[in-house]
């Protein structure tokens, strides 16, 4: 039995990973800014689910919610840093006020978070999952403040996993593609001013919000199956893309990465000093 900790519970992937965890015969300490939106959680799975209040922007607000997770459970297992939300918009035509609590949220909300868990789990090791998505692996137009905050939750925990294998603490950087949550909903904000400059590049992706709200190819159900599977299996992955879209953002990457390599690699590794 493992118990969770697991923000950003009010809604979405982070409600059904909460229900699923706890339907799987775990422990689960349920966070959201508000406790009242996952009151009806703790109450649906008795002692195996407490909800705290946890504003993963509060520093005071995260070390509050761990204490109270020891107090209650003694320990816990495995910390999901899920709370995060979306943004679409071109570059030029964001503001500080839009993009900057993006970063707060997405990049260093998860940092606090994870700093206060990590004295208890350094005791007996653990699972840390983050969740980037597959605007992670690769930026696109019109998502560009996104791309970066969730590319900036990769490259910290590929740190992070190397800092942590010591102590018996494994990372799961876990980049789902389109999955059918209220993404494109209420975890989505839009940047108030619009460029027609960039109507055929940004716009699309502000096109796309409306008619695929609901429809997405990918299953939330599925995909919190596969993020429960690799506590059981004993060997989880650092990177763990889910769905046929974030495998093929992925792969084309990955090629486009490789062709510019092999074109570049003779001019490019002449920058170093000759040594010999």
């Amino acid at each position: 039995m493992k118990t969770w900790l697991i923000t950003g519970c009010s809604s979405g992937f982070g409600r059904r990973l909460a229900m699923a965890a706890a339907e799987h015969g775990d422990r689960v300490v349920a966070t959201a800014r508000d406790p009242g939106s996952i009151a009806d959680l703790a109450a649906a799975y008795g002692d195996r689910m407490i909800a705290l209040p946890l504003d993963v922007t509060n520093t005071s607000s995260a070390a509050s919610a761990v204490q109270s997770a020891v107090d209650e459970f003694g320990y816990f297992d495995v910390l999901v840093n899920n709370a995060g939300y979306g943004h679409f918009g071109a570059i030029e035509e964001g503001i500080p006020e839009e993009y900057r609590p993006i970063f707060d949220v997405n990049v260093f909300g998860l940092i606090k978070t994870t700093k206060a868990v990590l004295p208890v789990l350094r005791r007996r090791g653990g699972t840390i999952v983050n969740l980037s998505s597959g605007a992670g692996i690769a930026g696109s137009a019109g998502g560009g403040n996104y791309n970066a905050a969730k590319l900036a939750v990769g490259g910290l925990s590929e740190a992070l996993a190397d800092e942590l294998k010591p102590f018996g603490i494994r990372v799961i950087i876990v980049e789902p593609g389109r999955l059918r949550t209220d993404f494109l909903g209420r975890s989505l904000t839009m940047a108030a001013k619009q460029m027609p400059e960039y109507e055929a590049s940004s716009g699309r992706r502000r096109r796309y919000r409306e008619p695929n709200d609901g429809v997405q190819a990918g299953d939330p159900v599925k995909a919190v199956e596969v993020i429960l599977r690799p506590y059981d299996d004993g060997d989880p992955p650092l990177h763990l893309p889910l769905g046929s879209v974030a495998y093929e953002t992925a792969e084309r990457k990955f090629a486009a990465f490789r062709n510019d390599m092999d074109a570049w690699r003779d001019v490019a590794i002449r920058t170093d000093f000759d040594l010999a």
